[in-house]
């Protein structure tokens, strides 16, 4: 298996060199395996990692090396070992590897559309879209499972079919899901051309200057946090290029209610470009918006705040339209889903507050 195919390893290694080597009874487990290029040149292994698999870090690697857990050609190897063309690569750990088969589960999910070729979901914040590392069950691919369980020509575990495009854990609103081969293969391409449209609300902590604009920078993994997207320069040669476009909607003085339209679909895009222009998002832990950033010193409002951090408890996003071509019939497909109870109250909330006072600071 090659590393590249899975973002599943970075997970798997998430553990100190002391846990990995106290684990178990000293029996170790296959995770993955691959062999090197015939032409590959002498490199350092966590390096040659590194650069295979950009979802996982080099200390990662680094500290599974060091535990044992990397096997070259039987071998366990360090950090500092330099590949050879050929080599068996091997991680090795001390628990079987998960069974990731995808298995129905009795969830309650909201259809807005569906007929033979796919279906529109309405995802709820907090639930995951897809299982992996510490997420096997509960998630919309287990639910949507459920619901396509007599059409006997749907497999979960098929990826030529299924969801064609995903969202954050704790974003709400809406995912196509592809049923058959067809109509997944002709959606990816419409993603893929740029030729769907997307829109997103988003509430985002300060006054926008100007009404509307382009963010454009690439998006890849944080070095110095993993779990987190950063932003780089168009021409660093870090991450892949992202191009987002926003419109305000309502201001709030110290918060702005934006709508976000994306050329491209980077993971946390839209989260990651707003922190990097000084606006992250209301509520947003990862990215620094689950903070007093603007306002007020008095207690008064440090408790407002408060309260609406715990009445929407997560990234104030919401994918609120989706259109595009039926992969049959090519008829333009347009849907909208209102804004759940949590990211509804919360903008009433900073209405009613800009509306009791007479002036802004």
């Amino acid at each position: 298996m090659n590393i590249e195919d899975t973002e599943d390893w970075i997970d798997e290694t998430d553990d100190s060199p002391e846990t990995l080597e106290a684990e178990g009874d000293g029996q170790l487990f296959e995770h993955w395996r691959m062999e090197v290029d015939a032409g590959q040149k002498p490199v350092r292994i966590d390096k040659f990692l590194a650069e295979k698999n950009p979802y996982q870090s080099r200390n990662r690697i680094q500290q599974a090396a060091d535990a044992g857990c990397i096997v070259v050609n039987g071998s366990a190897v360090r950090s500092n070992y330099k590949v050879r063309p050929h080599d068996e690569i091997r991680l090795m750990l001390p628990r079987p590897k998960h069974d990731s088969s995808i298995v129905a589960e009795d969830i309650p999910i909201e259809v807005v559309y569906e007929d033979g070729a796919l279906m529109v979901v309405n995802k709820p914040a907090g639930m995951v879209v897809h299982p992996g590392a510490g997420n096997f069950h509960g998630t919309l691919i287990n639910a949507i499972a459920w619901h396509l369980r007599d059409m006997s020509e749907f497999d979960p575990n098929d990826p030529e079919v299924g969801l064609v495009h995903r969202i954050d854990k704790d974003t709400s609103g809406l995912l196509v899901v592809a049923k058959t081969p067809e109509a997944k293969t002709s959606l990816g391409k419409q993603f893929y051309n740029k030729t769907t449209h997307r829109k997103y609300n988003a509430l985002v902590w300060g006054n926008m200057e100007g009404d509307t604009g382009r963010i454009e920078g690439n998006i890849g993994r944080d070095p110095k946090d993993r779990l987190r997207m950063k932003t780089f320069a168009p021409d660093s040669g870090m991450g892949k290029p992202a191009v987002t476009h926003w419109r305000v909607m309502e201001r709030f003085g110290y918060t702005t209610l934006v709508e976000c339209v994306l050329e491209t679909g980077r993971t946390h895009q839209i989260r990651a470009h707003m922190k990097s222009i000084g606006h992250p998002l209301f509520g947003d832990e990862r990215y620094g918006g689950r903070e007093i950033l603007r306002g007020q010193r008095s207690s008064t409002y440090k408790a407002f705040v408060e309260n609406g951090f715990k009445l929407c408890p997560r990234q104030a996003l919401h994918a609120k339209t989706l259109g595009f071509r039926h992969p049959l019939t090519g008829e333009q497909m347009d849907f909208d889903s209102p804004w759940p109870d949590d990211f509804r109250l919360l903008i009433e909330k900073w209405r009613n507050f800009i509306a009791g006072r007479q002036t802004i600071d």
